[in-house]
């Protein structure tokens, strides 16, 4: 594996492999006073975010350290970005000064394929506009295995803001990969044209990608909720009428829990809009798995640096 870039490059072998590796590196630490394997020294992570972020920045920084890499922060805002210095030259720098992995996040969609193809560096798209958020995918998927046992053959409903969620996007086509079906549940207004196509052109499989706009209706079926974040910073006009008909239409309250089935598990990407996608009640219940995700995203990116950076020299 050369990058990371999107879920579609992702094969089944290799989307496991992954999630594999995420495990073995969680009960590698279990129990360690000390989290700190060996297995990057010598190595140097750059984390180029040109976009703000709390989990995603600083579950690379911590995967990078507890794997004994040099991981060094860079913002666009306390950088020559701020002094008009492009994506190109700024990577290109990076480069020179012996960065081993670029994680990058930009507002644009693409930019993360563009510097891998500038770069002779390793390159982990942390989020590009409203396209792909491979890491995100990941680490949701190793939650729900973790809780499920496998993904195979499980219905995953994904609700909200489908349009503007590079998580939604990125989460269905590795929950395909993985032998998942996904149901969509949003107002029109919030989907993509065409969604629910996505599964036969991409990978020739009818019936994986299924739209509907009644959550109530969709729950008592699936075996896992992902709620989205409204993004509300990406919209260009009203797409619902108001916060409170959006909450009360798509929102994840108490009753709406009561009707998934006992299994049923409820994830979140975060930063939640607590009390408009989810109640404050339901994001702290046992059958939210919220936490476990940001737990089970240093894991993950931990194994994307392994993969990315070891595993070859390892294996040869």
């Amino acid at each position: 594996m050369r990058h990371l870039l999107s879920t579609t490059d992702l094969q089944r072998e290799t989307a496991t492999a992954l999630l594999d590796t995420a495990e073995a590196l969680k009960q590698a630490l279990l129990g360690r006073e000390v989290r700190k394997l060996p297995t990057l020294r010598g190595r140097t992570v750059v984390t180029l975010f040109y976009e703000s972020s709390t989990r995603t920045r600083a579950s690379f920084e911590v995967a990078g350290k507890w794997m004994s890499a040099d991981v060094v922060n860079i913002s666009a805002a306390g950088s020559s970005v701020a002094k008009g210095e492009s994506l190109r030259d700024t990577a290109l720098t990076l480069a020179a000064m012996g960065a081993d992995c670029i994680v990058i996040r930009h507002p644009a969609s693409g930019a993360a394929h563009r510097l891998a193809s500038w770069v002779p560096t390793h390159v982990v798209n942390a989020g590009d506009g409203t396209h792909q958020h491979p890491t995100q995918a990941l680490l949701d998927a190793a939650t729900l295995r973790e809780r499920l046992g496998t993904l195979n053959g499980r219905t995953v409903t994904i609700v909200g803001d489908v349009l503007h969620s590079r998580v939604a996007r990125s989460n269905i086509e590795l929950l395909i990969t993985l032998g998942a079906r996904v149901h969509l549940v949003a107002p029109a207004t919030l989907l993509p044209c065409g969604v629910e196509n996505w599964g036969v052109e991409n990978w020739g499989v009818a019936n994986r990608v299924t739209v509907g706009h009644d959550l109530d209706a969709a729950l008592p079926g699936t075996d896992a909720v992902l709620m989205l974040r409204v993004q509300v910073e990406r919209m260009q006009g009203g797409f619902f009428p108001s916060a409170r008909e959006y909450s009360i239409s798509y929102g994840l309250t108490e009753a709406r829990l009561e009707l998934l089935p006992e299994h049923a598990v409820v994830l979140h990407p975060g930063p939640m809009l607590r009390g408009m996608e989810i109640a404050h009640s339901v994001a702290d219940s046992p059958r939210a798995a919220i936490t476990e995700q940001v737990r089970n995203g240093v894991h993950v990116r931990m194994a994307v640096l392994y993969h990315l950076l070891a595993a070859q020299e390892e294996q040869a």
